[in-house]
């Protein structure tokens, strides 16, 4: 039991350190070049997922002996549905509530990455192998 709480704390500081280069980033491209909040998550939530994945596969769920690629399809589609759930969530919810997009995307996030990003990376992409499965 200790073991899979340590995993997920592991995986929720890993989540953090992907999330403020994805935050400072999306804020650099929305409010210093001006680009539109979708296409600033979409650029920053690339850069930050290459964060997040290194972290895991090192760190968190420490599978770095499975082959780099096996893992990486699997992470490039957990992002995009990543990238789609925050780019089109967080100006709709900016819309529906009237609260500034800083705040809105802070609570999207949340909901991602403890409902969709955490439970797809630890079961699909990172998943450990079962004893029966066979190489």
């Amino acid at each position: 039991m200790m073991s899979k709480i340590k995993e997920f704390l592991k995986a929720q500081l890993s989540a953090f350190a992907g999330g403020m280069v994805d935050y400072g980033i999306m804020l650099f491209c929305k409010e210093i070049l001006g680009f539109a909040i979708s296409t600033s998550i979409v650029i920053s939530g690339s850069i930050g997922a290459v964060v997040n994945f290194t972290i895991n596969r090192f760190w968190t769920f420490k599978k770095d002996e499975a082959p780099v690629a096996s893992q990486l399809w699997k992470f490039i589609i957990v992002v995009i549905g990543s990238i789609i759930l925050k780019s089109q969530g967080t100006p709709l919810l900016s819309t529906l509530t009237g609260i500034d997009y800083k705040i809105t995307r802070l609570m999207v996030e949340l909901v991602v990455s403890l409902g969709f990003n955490f439970t797809l990376q630890k079961y699909w992409v990172f998943k450990k192998a079962d004893r029966q499965e066979t190489v």
